[in-house]
Parts: C-alpha cells; sequence; structure tokens
C-alpha cells in the first residue's frame, strides 16, 4: 500500500522594486487623473477660457498702452510688439496656475475619500502625489497648445525656430510639474475645496504680476525691481521671449536675468528638492489618522 504525501512549496514572493513601481503606480493615478478631466469637460472648458480672455484683454486693450523698453525713443506703443512680448508671458502665467489645480484637486479628493482608498491599496506612498503632479502638468500640453493658436491669430510669432520653440515649451512644461508640487504641499493642508480654491490663488497673483510677464520690470519701483529680476517667473518669461525670438525689453544686471535658462532650470530642481519630499511626508501623515 502506497502512501502519498502532499508537499507544499513555498515560493519566494518577489519584492516589488521601489522606484519602478513607484513610477508605474504614479502612471496608473495620472492616467486616473487625466480620464477625470475627460469626464468632467466644464473643467477643461474653463481652464482653457481664462488664459485666451487674459490674451485678448492684454492684446487688445493694453497692447496700445504699454511701451516695450529699447523701443525707439519718443515712439508711440506698437501693439503688435506688444504682443509679441506679451505671449511667453502668458505662458508663463498658464503654467503657474497648475499650481492652483494640484490644489484644488488634493483637497477634493481628501474631501471625498479618495485618499483613504488609495492608502488600504498596495502601492507606493508617493504614487498619489506623482501622479497628481503628472497630471496637472500634462494637462498643460492642452492649454498651452490653445494658447498658442490663439496668440497666432493675435499676431504673435515664432522668430527663433522650431528647436528653440519646442525646446521652451519643454521648460514650460517642466516649470508647470515643478510648481504643481508646491500646490500639493499647500493642498494638503486644507480642510475642504472651498478653502483650497482661495488658498490656492491667493498666492500666485502676487507671484505673477510681479514678474516680467506683462510689464516690462524696469516700469516698476526701484525696491520691486530686485524682487521681480529673481522672481522663478520672471526667469521662465524672459527665457521663452529668447527661445521664440520674441522682444524681451531690457534686461536687468542680476544673474537670473543674465542667464534665464540656467537659472530657470536650477529653480525648478531646487523646489522639486524642497516639496516633494515636504508633501510626500504631509501625505503619509494625513493617511496615517
Amino acid at each position: 500500500m502506497s502512501t502519498t504525501r502532499d508537499v507544499t512549496v513555498h515560493v519566494p514572493l518577489r519584492s516589488r522594486p521601489l522606484v519602478g513601481w513607484g513610477i508605474h503606480d504614479g502612471l496608473v493615478v495620472g492616467r486616473r487623473n487625466l480620464i477625470q478631466t475627460i469626464r468632467v469637460p466644464e473643467l477643461l472648458f474653463f481652464s482653457l477660457v481664462q488664459p485666451v480672455i487674459f490674451v485678448l484683454l492684454f492684446a487688445f486693450v493694453f497692447g496700445g498702452a504699454i511701451p516695450i523698453p529699447g523701443a525707439e525713443p519718443g515712439a508711440a506703443p506698437d501693439p503688435n510688439v506688444y504682443r509679441e512680448y506679451l505671449m511667453p508671458g502668458i505662458f508663463g502665467q498658464t503654467v503657474a496656475f497648475a499650481a492652483a489645480a494640484s490644489t484644488i484637486g488634493l483637497a477634493e479628493d481628501m474631501h471625498r475619500g479618495l485618499i483613504d482608498r488609495f492608502r488600504s491599496l498596495p502601492m507606493s506612498t508617493g504614487a498619489v502625489l506623482f501622479g497628481r503632479t503628472f497630471a496637472d502638468a500634462a494637462r498643460q500640453i492642452l492649454v498651452l497648445t490653445v494658447l498658442a493658436i490663439t496668440g497666432y491669430l493675435v499676431g504673435w510669432r515664432i522668430n527663433d525656430g522650431v528647436v528653440n520653440a519646442a525646446f521652451a515649451f519643454a521648460l514650460l512644461l517642466f516649470f508647470a510639474y515643478t510648481i504643481s508640487w508646491i500646490g500639493s504641499w499647500i493642498g494638503l493642508y486644507m480642510p475642504n475645496p472651498e478653502t483650497a480654491n482661495t488658498a490656492g490663488l491667493v498666492w500666485l497673483f502676487p507671484l505673477t504680476f510681479l514678474s516680467n510677464a506683462f510689464v516690462p520690470i524696469t516700469a516698476m519701483p526701484d525696491w520691486l525691481q530686485p524682487i521681480a529680476q529673481w522672481n522663478p517667473i520672471s526667469s521662465l518669461v524672459l527665457a521663452t521671449r529668447d527661445l521664440f525670438g520674441n522682444p524681451t525689453g531690457i534686461i536687468g544686471d542680476a544673474w537670473a536675468q543674465q542667464n534665464p535658462i540656467l537659472y530657470t532650470v536650477i529653480s525648478c530642481a531646487v523646489l522639486i528638492a524642497i516639496f516633494a519630499p515636504l508633501s510626500i511626508r504631509r501625505y503619509r501623515r494625513t493617511t496615517a489618522r
């Protein structure tokens, strides 16, 4: 009589690679956020309308009233020159407002309990934040495309080649991704979406208007000019104007103004290095409650 013995074979589970699975989980969450945008077309519509209104308002209302330093002395302001000067500023303001989308989006997810659901899943800790910032930056591709078409219709042109223009748009998207981390950090502190709606915008308006986005820095009071010159948005706008071949106006003596591309890249890297760990740390504390 033969007997059979049940043999249990224990196969060791492979541990998930931290970096690879973290990126994979983040892309999954980012895809979810992008699909949510498609399912709520009103949100996408109004995110496109606001910058287009800014373009039309500044181009046709203020375009003939704001002179660009460096033009011929005594010459009247040229609306066409100002429109080429304006568009990189509109691009810079638009990508900066990606931070508000991150702030409001995270606050809504926490309010609806989605963050608690994510916490119960076997996923990377930073995947929710990586997916949020990635989706908010990716959404700017469509926004910048619409803005570029609008700018072309009002007289804006790319005058320095396709390669430099592509680099300019890549720099804008990199800045959008960077500032989304700041918005995420703020959003994790918000108790509800209503508060996040205010907090997400209250610091962006001074940051964008205290720059060379719409008016030359030389037109500001003397005590404000150093702040505006070292404002990362000023260097971003100046860098894109240079790459697009658009008028730059008088460039200041500050190192950030003399090296706008390098300063923008360094600023983005430093801000990500600061706010990405702060956001992940805050997220862990929030989900541990």
